[in-house]
């Protein structure tokens, strides 16, 4: 990959209000390495999604140094150190702990976009008064994404107590006929709690970004 295979989207904050991402799993290390130097070129950080630990290793000494890398998420801030004060504005929830990876990208990339996150982790209908201990605090927020893998039910049972913006993430978690998150999906968009929006098995990032869109269209209301 050369400098004139990389065309950096450098107005796509002031067109959606939220920057470019690096999606890394499918590119070398060499080619990550091409990228940052990119983002040098212009005097710009940047954010970077599905980056494994052995990618993220086998980076260049001087890109590694400048990396807050977070391996949970495999996200990381290139040459930035993103701010989130003031008072939470997203809710992020998951069912259980095994969805915090999925959850931690899309704070992380919340956390690049400015947006403070309030963070409910472990609340899933197994164990019902979980949530019920966090809804109250949940309600005060203009929109929520839930993580849930195995059977999805958090997002329904959410939809059905909360009447903002529901954004659920199917994860990948699950024995057997959940099928890598697929039904997770089904059951998601299956649901009878009506309104609830859902994007694709474990994109956190594509949560994160939905979550933008829709509080920056009430910013402009």
């Amino acid at each position: 990959m050369s400098a004139e295979d990389i065309k950096l989207d450098l107005m796509r904050r002031e067109r959606l209000g939220f920057e470019e991402a690096v999606y890394c799993a499918h590119k070398s290390p060499a080619q990550i390495d091409a990228v940052l130097d990119a983002f040098d070129a212009v005097g710009r950080g940047g954010f970077l999604t599905r980056l494994d630990p052995d990618r993220a290793s086998a980076l260049a000494p001087a890109h590694r140094a400048r990396l807050d890398y977070d391996p949970v998420s495999r996200t990381a801030y290139f040459a930035c150190t993103p701010v989130a004060d003031g008072a939470p504005r997203v809710g992020l929830v998951t069912a259980g702990s095994s969805d915090v990876p999925v959850a931690r990208e899309a704070w992380r990339t919340l956390t690049y976009c400015g947006v403070p996150v309030l963070p409910a982790f472990d609340v899933g209908v197994a164990g019902l008064w979980r949530l019920m201990e966090r809804i109250e605090d949940l309600r005060r927020l203009p929109a929520l994404i839930v993580a849930a893998g195995m059977d999805a039910a958090l997002p329904s049972v959410i939809g059905g107590l909360y009447g903002g913006l529901v954004i659920a993430v199917p994860t990948s978690v699950g024995y057997g006929v959940a099928e890598g998150g697929r039904t997770a999906l089904q059951a998601i968009l299956a649901s009878c709690a009506s309104g609830i929006v859902t994007v694709n098995i474990d994109n956190g990032y594509g949560a994160a970004c939905a979550a933008v869109r829709a509080l920056g269209r009430v910013a402009a209301e």
